[in-house]
């Protein structure tokens, strides 16, 4: 296990009715905020006028900006920024899931840097003071409301990339699982991938003597796995969308990746897909993931072993150790087909002549290599993207 430091300083307010507290929690830290959703699905559950009222009962005065889409486009960042600056706005509350969240981030970020906002996602800047957000949750997924990172598109070029710093973490996440049952299936499993992948970017380590986050990586892969096929049956099952919920923030608040190096490569794999095709993350995840899979599992055969074993209930096979490893990644694939996701690029759309572009922007113009587990060049997202169409 390496060194690390682990701190965490988004307050979690947790369970039923949570959403009427939000206008006393803005209160602590402004008088005035940045109300910022997306393409009108609060409204339309009644979350919008909730807020609403809850901000209006603790005297926060709000300017909207909606519109946020799914892969949030750096378009309506800028919009956002000069929007805080006019208004002189010193909070930005963002109700809705990751999306939303990350581009409540990246406003933040931007509000008080000079340059042009992409600077961050492309480094040639560093975050060094945003405003404060506060979430409101609406979909299990991405972990934006407790974690360091935001993602996101720019339409010139049609880039995705990610920031990470701490200065983004949430001063508060309200969490209601009520607030997921009118969530799509197809939304929910897509949430589902991305609460999983995050989870094995950490857990596919080249880092020893990590049982005990090993067994909680397990634990919150299990949850999910058990949790999902039980709300897709019944929508209103509030124990399993709270399993869910509280799994999600787990996932990538940072707790399992303590002491271990993560890989990362299938997000990034993922993000080139979802920028060009416009395809929602979890999606694109439950077809890369399982390619990523096949192409390194014989750099560590045990830990896919026991991933197969733990995670699967995969039966050993102690004279092929590799037929346990290829079954736990076949389960893998089989499950996020189970739950209505898309498995081969193919289903997503995605042409096989832009592979080659693709995994160019991947990798810098092949200049860089991604993923820690086994460093990718363009050659090998190429093989992984191949493997993907199977």
């Amino acid at each position: 296990m390496n060194n690390f430091t682990f701190q965490n300083a988004t307050k979690i307010i947790f369970g039923k009715g949570t959403e009427h507290q939000v206008g006393e929690e803005v209160k602590k830290h402004a008088g005035k905020v940045l109300l910022h959703y997306g393409g009108g699905s609060i409204k339309k559950t009644g979350l919008y006028d909730r807020v609403v009222a809850s901000l209006k009962n603790n005297g926060v005065e709000f300017v909207e900006l909606g519109g946020v889409q799914p892969n949030p486009r750096v378009s309506l960042v800028r919009e956002g920024i000069k929007i805080c600056r006019e208004e002189n706005i010193p909070f930005i509350l963002a109700v809705g899931g990751g999306s939303v969240i990350d581009s409540a981030k990246a406003i933040s970020a931007g509000v008080y840097y000079e340059g042009d906002v992409w600077d961050f996602y492309i480094g040639k800047a560093e975050v060094e003071k945003c405003l404060p957000v506060g979430v409101v949750l609406t979909i299990p997924a991405a972990g934006s409301e407790a974690s360091t990172g935001s993602v996101l598109t720019n339409e010139d070029g049609w880039y995705k990339k990610s920031v990470d710093t701490e200065l983004f973490r949430p001063k508060f996440a309200i969490m209601n699982p009520e607030l997921t049952y009118t969530l799509p299936p197809y939304q929910t499993a897509c949430g589902a991938a991305d609460i999983m992948a995050h989870i094995m970017e950490r857990y596919f380590t080249n880092t020893p003597d990590v049982d005990f986050t090993d067994r909680l990586c397990e634990a919150t892969l299990k949850t999910i796995i058990e949790n999902i096929p039980i709300v897709l049956e019944n929508p209103e099952d509030y124990a399993a969308r709270a399993q869910i919920m509280w799994a999600s923030t787990i996932a990538h608040n940072d707790l399992l990746g303590t002491g271990r190096v993560g890989d990362w490569a299938s997000h990034q794999i993922e993000h080139e897909l979802s920028a060009i095709y416009d395809v929602a993350h979890g999606a694109g995840l439950a077809v890369v993931f399982p390619a990523w899979m096949k192409y390194v599992y014989k750099h560590n055969v045990p830990r896919f072993v026991q991933f197969a074993v733990r995670v699967w209930n995969v039966e050993q096979d102690f004279h092929n150790p590799e037929r346990t490893a290829l079954k736990g990644i076949e389960r893998t694939k089989e499950f996020f087909a189970s739950i209505g996701l898309p498995v081969t690029l193919e289903q997503l759309g995605a042409e096989e002549e832009r592979i080659e572009e693709m995994a160019d922007k991947c990798t810098a113009g092949d200049t860089e290599t991604v993923g820690e587990f086994v460093k990718l060049n363009k050659e090998d997202i190429i093989e992984i993207y191949k493997l993907a169409r199977e």
